[in-house]
């Protein structure tokens, strides 16, 4: 059976920042400082009023081309995980194909998963390179979160920002470099973390009517982005440390095998809350927040690419990677980078 492995990985920010300072100028009254400390984040990337989620992807692959020795006519799919896109239909992903020149005989597809897409989006790849599908996979992963967040929802605004990645994901020319994923799903918490309206169940526009003052302040509007943060902390500090044992257990590893550990970034206080709860050495876990925030489906590929260019990760390394969020869902696998 054929192996795959993530053989380069690409990232895209929008050149338009959104930093501490502009909050503050905005929002006289934010505890900035305390916000810092509970978030991680300084400054975070916003995509262009006409960029879409398909042009910041396309950027990253073509990013990724330019520094991999892979010609475009070897990609036999493209995987692309998000939960914007241009249009309803057709899938964004057929349109990417055209955009970055891709031969006609590339299999296209796209699926939203948020959070844990990046896991998701591996695990697809990996299956067609296994099943003989596909050789050369493009995974693409974007997100212009902020978008869909209410102008004057201050603590979202502070949480989020937008970027895309590109994975190439190749048969592997020596040993299973890609573990065996786990995944769980809680979907009776679905509404913890949403955007109610703007499809079937919900179709109606955003009113200005609708705006509403939650308990701590930040205005909100059904059609705009939605997070019960104290629920989304507690679900992610209760399933990621789960998740770790289940996946190291299932190998018969220790804590101690895995060279790193690259959880979805959700905020610095979760990260740092499941490290404490799992006993993981500090310098084992990456955290990169600062510059770009919670950017969804891509925080997984952003930090593990920064990794690779601080020499933290290093080829040969055992990694743990692991996301949680949206849906509630979970899932993760462990890597021989």
């Amino acid at each position: 059976m054929k192996q795959s492995q993530i053989s380069n990985i690409s990232v895209y920010l929008p050149e338009h920042k959104l930093t501490n300072a502009m909050l503050q100028e905005e929002f006289p009254d934010l505890k900035i400082k305390e916000l810092t400390r509970l978030t991680g984040v300084f400054s975070r990337a916003i995509a262009g009023k006409k960029e879409t989620s398909v042009d910041m992807a396309v950027q990253a692959a073509e990013t990724l081309f330019a520094k991999s020795e892979i010609n475009k006519t070897f990609i036999d799919f493209i995987i692309f995980c998000s939960a914007g896109g241009d249009y309803i239909t057709p899938a964004s992903a057929c349109i990417i194909q055209d955009k970055l020149g891709l031969p006609q005989k590339c299999g296209a597809f796209d699926f939203n998963q948020g959070c844990t897409g990046y896991i998701y989006g591996l695990s697809l790849a990996d299956s067609l390179i296994k099943a003989g599908n596909a050789t050369n996979v493009l995974l693409l992963t974007s997100e212009t979160i902020t978008k869909t967040i209410h102008p004057k929802d201050r603590a979202n605004r502070a949480i989020f920002g937008d970027a895309a990645t590109a994975s190439l994901i190749q048969v592997s020319t020596g040993e299973s470099k890609m573990g065996k994923f786990v995944f769980g799903t809680d979907g009776s918490r679905y509404d913890q973390i949403i955007i109610k309206h703007g499809r079937e169940r919900f179709p109606l526009p955003q009113f200005a009517e609708d705006d509403y003052l939650d308990d701590f302040g930040n205005i909100r509007n059904p059609a705009n982005f939605y997070m019960n943060g104290s629920e989304v902390f507690n679900f992610s500090v209760e399933k990621a440390p789960e998740l770790v044992n289940t996946l190291l257990e299932q190998l018969s590893l220790t804590l101690d095998n895995i060279d790193l550990f690259i959880f979805h970034q959700a905020n610095q206080i979760i990260l740092e809350t499941i490290g404490r709860k799992l006993k993981i050495p500090q310098e084992k876990i990456v955290i990169e927040l600062e510059n770009t925030g919670n950017t969804v489906s891509s925080t997984i590929p952003i930090a593990l690419q920064k990794a690779i260019e601080s020499g933290q990760c290093k080829r040969g390394d055992k990694i743990l990677i692991a996301g949680f969020g949206v849906g509630f869902s979970w899932g993760g696998t462990i890597i021989n980078f």
